[in-house]
């Protein structure tokens, strides 16, 4: 750890905002078990299918509590490029857009998604709505890697005029005519986005849409929140049919909230770091306004840290994780995190302080997002001195002794923030670090004040 490392002190708060983070950033165990609550960012899952359906109502929405961070950005920088009138409120964490009640205003566009996954399946769907005109839909060079063509093929069946580039993916180019609608097919087992992107757009096609799915094997949770925020912001019950393998959404209904507002629930893949911290360092941590039965099916890795040996309890604003002795051991277990994927690298960093082997099974998907997350992972425990068994599906994580390393990133901002809570054990008994993050700025991705919310639990423990 040597290498070109930045000593960030307690009274460098403000450097460790996404925007300011050097290079290599130790992460500074804790000393004391950690104490208090801490809250985390608006949902970004929600924030981005609010921004959606908000564009497709009639009239003007303001969305309470959703994530500023370079995924949302890249949506609402989107929306503004299509003509929607959007304004934002960081300080009073809001954002008000007024939709078009299912049109699009521009007559073609050219959008840049970056890395975003959500922004690009989601915009790719929403600009096929659009009467005329040519969109261009392009993000860097990680995201031409990330599959579309599932989405693109079913929209080609509903009625859009889609090219992608040669190798299967983006950059696409969209002539839109509308979407007239119809029986189409998609496999969503890769990301359950498509999915999501095409009961979106669904009621605004001219004769509705009826989804069958090519294989049932779909992250649910997130169908499901989709599912239910449609039916938020106006889609009567009656209008939506679902079965195991097909959904059916018919035409004629029109997205509108009862009133003008809409709250974003706490992000729970966020939330997922804190509520392994206590597993890490020892403690009791509050995360505040975290919902075990809300929208967001990542909430349910609170229990899995319970099934570790943790306690936990709900009180009426959050979820309370303690770990009141660290001399008695948490135990590894053997979990399917197909539905809950983004939290199963929060287990992997975890699996090194546990009893007996760990094994994480269902994430074969996750080799096709920001990057090959299983491969990445396995690297990255190998580094710290664990032994680690991968295939194509799954990880087992047998733990041995940790040792000093830099943990790379591959610009992925969940391997920056798991990694980081298991670098809050404090290795040597005496507070040094032992862990650094290469590239700890990537969390701007979802939580740009990710180290900030560390760094104040670890002075306030």
């Amino acid at each position: 750890m040597s290498e070109e490392r930045t000593t960030v002190t307690n009274s460098d708060r403000d450097r460790l905002h996404a925007d300011h983070l050097p290079p290599v950033l130790p992460i500074r165990p804790f000393s004391k078990p950690v104490t208090g609550r801490v809250r985390v960012p608006g949902s970004k899952s929600i924030t981005n299918r609010a921004l959606i359906l908000s564009a497709l109502s009639r009239g003007r929405t303001v969305i309470h509590n959703p994530l500023f961070s370079e995924d949302t950005r890249i949506m609402m920088d989107a929306l503004r490029v299509l003509g929607f009138e959007l304004k934002t409120d960081q300080p009073g964490s809001a954002i008000e857009i007024t939709g078009n009640a299912g049109r699009v205003p521009t007559n073609g566009a050219t959008l840049d998604i970056g890395n975003s996954g959500t922004s690009a399946r989601f915009l790719t769907a929403f600009c096929c709505l659009a009467e005329s005109g040519t969109f261009k839909i392009d993000g860097v060079e990680q995201m031409r890697h990330r599959p579309i063509s599932g989405l693109v093929d079913a929209l080609k069946a509903a009625g859009a005029q889609i090219e992608m580039a040669p190798t299967g993916g983006f950059p696409l180019e969209i002539r839109s005519c509308g979407l007239r609608g119809g029986q189409v097919w998609v496999d969503a087992t890769g990301s359950s986005q498509a999915l999501s992107a095409l009961l979106m757009v669904a009621p605004c096609a001219r004769t509705g849409l009826q989804i069958h799915l090519s294989d049932t094997r779909v992250r649910r949770p997130y169908v499901d929140m989709t599912l239910a925020m449609m039916r938020e912001f106006g889609i009567p019950s009656q209008a939506i049919s679902t079965s195991e393998d097909a959904f059916l959404v018919r035409p004629g209904v029109t997205y509108s909230l009862d009133t003008d507002t809409y709250a974003v629930e706490s992000d729970a893949s966020a939330a997922s770091y804190f509520l392994a911290l206590p597993a890490a360092v020892g403690g009791d941590l509050q995360i505040e306004d975290l919902k075990l039965n809300g929208l967001q099916g990542d909430a349910s890795f609170a229990r899995i840290i319970r099934d570790l040996g943790c306690e936990m309890n709900e009180p009426a604003d959050g979820v309370r994780i303690a770990r009141s002795r660290t001399d008695s051991p948490l135990s590894g277990v053997t979990f399917d995190f197909f539905q809950i994927s983004d939290t199963f690298l929060t287990l992997a960093a975890l699996a090194p302080l546990l009893q007996g082997s760990t094994t994480i099974t269902g994430i074969a998907h996750t080799r096709k997002q920001e990057t090959d997350r299983v491969s990445a992972v396995a690297t990255e425990l190998r580094k710290l001195g664990q032994e680690v068994v991968e295939s194509e599906d799954a990880l087992t994580i047998h733990p041995r002794p940790l040792r000093e390393a830099t943990v790379d990133t591959y610009d992925d901002h969940r391997i920056a923030m798991s990694f980081s809570i298991l670098g809050c054990h404090d290795l040597h008994g005496d507070g040094r670090a032992w862990m650094a993050i290469r590239n700890p700025s990537t969390c701007a991705k979802t939580f740009p004040s990710f180290f900030q919310k560390l760094e104040d639990l670890r002075q306030e423990s």
